[in-house]
């Protein structure tokens, strides 16, 4: 199929762009600037130079697609949610455009929307994807645009919201900067490090939304999580004896973290136990299912991706 992803050199985008190109699709990508493009080329994506927004950028690169995904997010002091909002009317104006294409069109178009599991709030006991929202304040409109992208589904357009819990692998986000700062000598713990994340490993995650997107059938909201049930502590624990000197961890209060990071802190902080049954209903199965028992490998990965 041919596919437009936005984010592509991103932390989730790229692991999907290397899902689909495996998969055999043709993927056309959004990217910032050449240098951008040269790395999507040469992982076997065919680049396009624009931004999220800048409108028409996004519709010269989002014409005659069989499906888009939407793994990007703008998070300058010019981009946000309303950036967001406005990307997501022009793909959906894209996938929902007629056109005249023979046999190479497939029945039904799709978009896969990426958000996240933070949309659920606190959740200390099993919550699956027919769970009421209840975002904390740093993802409080992403309901909305599930609900926009949700809603806009037609006989012949499939609309797919994907939550990703936590993502790990490689060397980005928020388990990577738990093994930078572990290797540094200090974890920062916000609370007392006794909730559960949901997490996903990247890899994992890439494979949901290549089977997502090859499932004629496949709409609706997915979880994403490989309900490993991991404590914040528990994984601070099993990276230490990996190190030449075991990191100090100091426990954060909330309102000390708060005042220092804003509401991302009460993301951290927030206790959830996640289940992905529609996403396990496709046969998707996450080959890592634990930070903690995989740690020495994950640090091994973290480490190659800095050198």
């Amino acid at each position: 199929m041919r596919i437009f992803l936005t984010g592509a050199t991103g932390y989730i985008g790229s692991a999907v762009l290397d899902a689909l190109v495996r998969g055999g699709h043709e993927v056309t990508a959004l990217v910032r600037d050449h240098n951008k493009a040269a790395r999507v080329a040469a992982r076997g994506g065919k680049p396009v130079v624009g931004n999220l927004a800048d409108p028409n950028s996004l519709r010269a690169g989002a014409e005659a697609q069989d499906g888009y995904i939407h793994t990007a997010y703008d998070s300058t002091s010019s981009g946000g949610p309303k950036v967001e909002r406005a990307a997501l009317e022009v793909l959906v104006a894209a996938a929902k455009r007629r056109r005249t294409d023979g046999a190479k069109a497939p029945d039904k178009r799709f978009i896969i929307y990426t958000s996240g599991v933070w949309v659920l709030g606190r959740a200390p006991e099993p919550v699956a994807e027919d769970a009421p929202t209840n975002p904390v304040a740093v993802v409080e409109w992403r309901p909305e645009h599930e609900q926009f992208i949700i809603s806009a589904a037609t006989p012949r357009l499939r609309t797919i919201v994907i939550r990703p819990g936590i993502v790990y692998g490689g060397g980005h986000g928020i388990v990577g900067d738990l093994f930078k700062s572990a290797s540094n000598g200090l974890v920062r713990v916000v609370g007392d490090g006794t909730n559960h994340w949901p997490l996903v490993y990247d890899r994992d995650l890439a494979d949901l939304y290549a089977r997502l997107a090859g499932d004629n059938e496949a709409a609706g909201i997915y979880h994403a999580n490989d309900e490993g049930d991991e404590r914040v502590n528990d994984i601070v624990a099993a990276i230490s004896p990996y190190l030449p000197v075991r990191p100090d961890v100091r426990h954060v209060p909330i309102d000390e973290a708060r005042a220092k990071m804003g509401d991302f802190a009460d993301a951290l902080a927030l206790d959830q136990v996640v289940r992905s049954p529609r996403a396990r209903a496709l046969g998707w199965t996450p080959a890592l299912r634990s930070v903690a028992g995989n740690a020495a490998r994950l640090l091994e990965e973290w480490r190659a991706s800095r050198t």
